[in-house]
This record gives C-alpha cells, sequence and structure tokens, in this order.
C-alpha cells in the first residue's frame, strides 16, 4: 500500500513540477496494483494526493489489467464509477493478454484501452497480430473508446498502427524512458519536429 502511494504521490507532484517549468498539461498514467486498487480507502486516497499535490484530476490516468476488473462485483463498480466522477481516466492495460471478457467494457465505466506490445510485435509481418489490433481499435472506436498501442518500436510498427487509425502510440519508436528531468527537454524538441 505504502509504495503504491508513494508512486501516486510522485506520480501527480512530478506533473505539477513538469508545469512550473513550462510544459502544457499532460496525463500521466500511473499504473495500480490488485491490492491497492482493492483497499477499501482507495478513492480517498487518490483524493487526498491530487489534493495535497494540486494537479488537476483529469490529467490522471490510472492504468488497470484485465484481471483486477474481470471480476464483476459492486465494489469494482462504485470504485471505477466515484474515480471516474472525481475527473480521473480509467484505462485498461495490456488489453487482450487477460481474460479478454468483453462484458466489462459496457459494465465498467473506462475510457481508454490500451492495445498490448505483443500484438504490435511483428504487426506487419504476422497477419493474425494485424487483425486483432484492427478488431480491437474498430470495437474501442464502435464503443467511444480511447485506443493506444503499446510497444510501438519501428517504422513499420508505427506504419501499420497509423493505418488502423489507432489515436495514439507509445513505445521506444520515440524515446526509451528518460528521467523526469530530462523529459522536459526531451518533449520541447520532440514537439518542435
Amino acid at each position: 500500500h505504502s509504495i503504491g502511494e508513494w508512486v501516486l504521490r510522485e506520480a501527480c507532484s512530478q506533473h505539477c513540477e513538469w508545469l512550473t517549468q513550462g510544459l502544457p498539461p499532460l496525463r500521466i498514467a500511473i499504473n495500480i496494483s490488485a491490492i491497492q486498487f482493492r483497499q477499501k480507502n482507495f478513492c480517498a486516497i487518490i483524493k487526498q494526493v491530487a489534493q495535497e499535490t494540486g494537479i488537476d484530476p483529469q490529467y490522471i490516468e490510472l492504468e488497470l489489467t484485465e484481471s483486477m476488473v474481470i471480476v464483476y462485483s459492486e465494489h469494482t463498480v462504485e470504485t471505477l464509477a466515484e474515480l471516474r466522477a472525481f475527473g480521473i481516466k480509467l484505462a485498461i492495460d495490456d488489453f487482450g493478454t487477460g481474460y479478454s471478457s468483453l462484458d466489462y467494457l459496457r459494465k465498467f465505466p473506462v475510457d481508454r484501452i490500451k492495445i498490448d506490445q505483443s500484438f504490435i510485435r511483428n504487426i506487419k509481418t504476422i497477419p493474425a497480430n494485424d487483425a486483432i489490433v484492427s478488431a480491437i481499435i474498430a470495437m474501442g472506436d464502435n464503443l467511444g473508446l480511447e485506443m493506444i498501442a503499446e510497444g510501438v518500436e519501428t517504422p513499420d510498427e508505427l506504419e501499420c498502427i497509423k493505418n488502423h487509425h489507432c489515436q495514439e502510440v507509445q513505445g521506444y519508436h520515440f524515446s526509451r524512458p528518460v528521467p523526469a528531468y530530462e523529459f522536459g527537454p526531451w518533449f520541447r524538441q520532440f514537439h518542435q519536429c
């Protein structure tokens, strides 16, 4: 619990620090563990951290795995609804590698699906990967969900994802992870291109 709360607080504080450095407000994605999510006071902790750090909740995106939300429970629905009402964005991370029950996509208030990188890898040479990614994106579009392709590493992968009209991508094609102090200069350089 304490590590999860520390990560949440650090991410929110860093977001606010980047704002003071003149960067535009960017959504910051934070992975949440199942143990964190099941805490009875989870929503209260999120709200407290947002208030203490000064971050606008609309810029917090909590990443939940399929296995965390797949088990339908009143607690899960209530927690997700409360977070969303507070302005938090919710994403299903590594989509397609867990149980992949599509039922939760209509039951739970999520905003975004993150397509697992295992489907992105070799998308140009493995027809099944291309078909799966295309189907996930079409389904997400029809449900009004935002889509992001994880693990884009090559120009060919980026080209295929663009051809499928995926809204966002992330991966080493753009940058390896960088320390927080290097992000500002990287962001400014990347957005001058």
